[in-house]
């Protein structure tokens, strides 16, 4: 799948394609309905299928000091969107100036104009232009007159409510990413990169790799069990993990920290970059009174983890369609 940051190099190739149009965080069973959907026409049209999105979301653009609230990162929706038979993802950087652009020169000048579209699929709700001017209605009055098709997709429900990725955050929050898990069809995932940390953790013999947080949603902290990625580096592969998520309060931690223990794994991991899958919600963070209480805990926790992580219920291949 290609990727384009600049919609004036899409090149005469994709010109013509059928688009998924919408920012997709979380990647839930409802936007991986709109997909279907896109699939099917561009199949039966001859056409590509392509997808596209804005960077930074909308929401961190207008609020940037409020908490984050992101589900996924571009690089992780990208290669979600690969396993859909995505041909290429567009991504408009939303500044001031898309910011302030008309709806109607929004689907003149970059639907039309610059990337050609052919169809348009994308959520009932689609709101876009400046002051959220244009709707779907808009954009079916727009696509007769300049000859484009437009499908606007109904919200897909499950127990009478809707996905969404409200619901999903609520759900990590809670400190349920099971239930989070169920409504996405595939397990919440965070990636970063290894940084060095205090390496309290060998002392205790429960070495740590200290994954740089970013701008993702802050969900329940505590002890989860994890299924972590190493991508790149001499140790790639899947392991089971146990990690905290927290200030780590028995050293007197105010910034928040997530620590990830690989089971039975030794090895430097320092600098490589690594995705983790939040399996099962464990306990709370806490203090405790000192170092041989904390060492028993996080034994007690990593016998939990391999104990949930070797159950069906967990298993890395509980969600078959959505691949990475």
């Amino acid at each position: 799948m290609e990727l384009y940051r600049h919609t004036d190099a899409v090149p005469a190739s994709l010109q013509g394609s059928v688009v998924a149009w919408g920012n997709f965080d979380g990647f839930h069973k409802g936007h991986q309905a709109v997909f279907r959907q896109t699939a099917a026409i561009a199949d039966a049209q001859h056409a590509p299928l392509t997808a596209l999105t804005t960077e930074p979301h909308p929401r961190e653009f207008f609020a940037p000091e409020a908490p984050s609230f992101r589900l996924m990162s571009l690089r992780n929706k990208a290669h979600v969107l690969e396993t859909f038979g995505v041909d290429a993802l567009f991504v408009l950087n939303f500044d001031d100036a898309l910011s302030s652009m008309s709806a109607d020169a929004f689907v003149e000048e970059l639907l039309v104009g610059r990337l050609g579209v052919r169809h348009i699929v994308t959520g009932y709700d689609q709101r876009f232009g400046k002051g959220r001017a244009g709707d779907t209605d808009l954009l079916v009055r727009m696509g007769s007159q300049l000859g484009f098709g437009v499908t606007a997709i109904e919200p897909v429900a499950h127990d009478g409510e809707a996905y969404s990725s409200t619901q999903v955050r609520a759900c990590l929050r809670e400190g349920r990413p099971e239930e989070a898990a169920d409504l996405m069809g595939h397990w919440w995932r965070i990636e970063g990169r290894v940084e060095e940390g205090d390496q309290r953790g060998r002392t205790i013999g429960f070495p740590t790799a200290n994954v740089a947080w970013g701008n993702y949603l802050e969900p329940c902290l505590g002890v989860y069990a994890m299924r972590a990625h190493v991508e790149d580096g001499p140790h790639v592969g899947t392991y089971d993990a146990v990690a905290n998520l927290g200030m780590r309060p028995t050293f007197n931690k105010t910034a928040l920290c997530f620590e990830v223990h690989l089971l039975d794994f030794q090895g430097d991991l320092y600098g490589s970059h690594m995705s983790v899958d939040f399996v099962s919600f464990i306990r709370p963070e806490q203090k405790f009174d000192g170092l041989d209480a904390l060492k028993a805990q996080i034994a007690a926790d990593s016998d939990e983890a391999r104990k949930r992580l070797g159950q069906a219920e967990y298993g890395a291949d509980r969600y078959p369609e959505v691949k990475r």
